[in-house]
């Protein structure tokens, strides 16, 4: 079992350049106490999201950490030139010493890619084809590639990555369409949301996964060479109550910001991909197992039960979000990694 860490970067209403600096302490903490990677989300206007163009951001956290793995998950593929993201991944590659990995999606949010001028019933295959043409890209000297939306003809590569062929693909999906397309492609994967919904897309990967006869890219450090991953807001104190002083607020600020674009175009019920089903409270995310809170023994036991349940090797966890002190996280992670990680890591 491997450690990750997740972050949207949300506002947490305090100045953004303070609220960064916060962050890439917090990166340092999670890199000395031993988390194998920090994904960044991708969103566009709304406070969810504070680094929406996550490559700048992420070249921060390469010089900001030695060890800990780093990448988005996801870049929103359709939103990008895939040339131009192409020679950004290659430059955060080096400049991370080859700890880049690359999580690609078309955008969960119809909002966001409308402001973009993307249509989201077009965006699967906006972005099927930008996956095309950037995985040609880091593996050639001179880009020919002819799709139809993208089309390229002798440009010049001169940036390679620096793992070869290139860094790996990693998919985060929240229903079986997506899930099966990361499977077959022999992807590394995450979902997330309540327990039996992560449980249908983790099914249905590992279905395609199998059929295709193995991941694209295999890590040693995963068995069977495939990170299968869910996603957890994960809050630990030294007591129930301590947890739940600084979590709850925390979780329900995350909540209306994850409804924030949505409210803002009076939408009430679930619209298009936004399909996770979540809870409207704190207390409702610990019912359906998308929050885990307390001591290190109730969050050990929990994280066993569903690591048991869901054939996960990988915990995402998120720890640091809505309007946390930079403490707090601290302090959770320092339990986390010290009274946690140390007795999980056999399953």
């Amino acid at each position: 079992m491997k450690f990750g860490l997740f972050d949207h970067v949300e506002d947490g209403g305090r100045p953004l350049a303070t609220l960064f600096d916060e962050r890439l302490v917090f990166a340092r903490a999670a890199d000395d106490a031993g988390i194998y990677c920090l994904h960044v989300a991708e969103h566009h206007a709304t406070p969810l999201n504070m680094v929406p163009v996550p490559g700048i951001y992420l070249g921060a956290v390469a010089r900001a950490t030695q060890r800990m793995r780093l990448g988005p998950l996801v870049y929103l593929l359709p939103l990008y030139s895939p040339l131009r993201l192409i020679e950004e991944i290659c430059i955060l590659d080096h400049l991370s010493y080859g700890r880049m990995e690359v999580g690609v999606g078309r955008g969960v949010s119809p909002f966001e890619l409308k402001y973009h001028k993307i249509e989201h019933d077009d965006s699967r295959e906006i972005f099927i084809d930008a996956f095309n043409c950037v995985s040609a890209g880091l593996t050639t000297d001179t880009l020919n590639y002819s799709g139809k939306h993208y089309q390229y003809e002798n440009v010049p590569i001169a940036l390679r990555p620096l793992q070869q062929p290139h860094p790996a693909f990693w998919y985060g999906s929240s229903n079986t369409i997506g899930s099966t397309w990361a499977g077959e492609h022999g992807m590394h994967f995450v979902s997330l949301g309540p327990t039996p919904f992560a449980k249908t897309n983790i099914d249905a990967f590992k279905q395609a996964l199998a059929k295709r006869g193995g991941p694209a890219q295999p890590k040693a450090e995963f068995p069977g060479g495939t990170a299968i991953g869910v996603l957890r807001h994960i809050f630990v104190a030294d007591t129930d109550e301590e947890a739940k002083r600084f979590a709850k607020p925390a979780m329900e600020l995350h909540l209306a910001q994850l409804n924030w674009l949505r409210n803002k175009h009076g939408v009430t019920g679930l619209t298009s991909r936004l399909n996770v089903p979540r809870g409207a409270t704190f207390e409702e995310s610990v019912a359906d197992g998308s929050v885990i809170a307390g001591t290190p023994q109730r969050v050990r036991e929990e994280i066993e039960r569903q690591v048991s349940e869901l054939g996960v090797n990988y915990l995402l966890t998120y720890m640091f979000l809505g309007a946390m002190s930079l403490a707090e996280a601290l302090r959770s992670l320092a339990l986390f990694s010290t009274e946690v990680m140390p007795k999980l890591e056999h399953l």
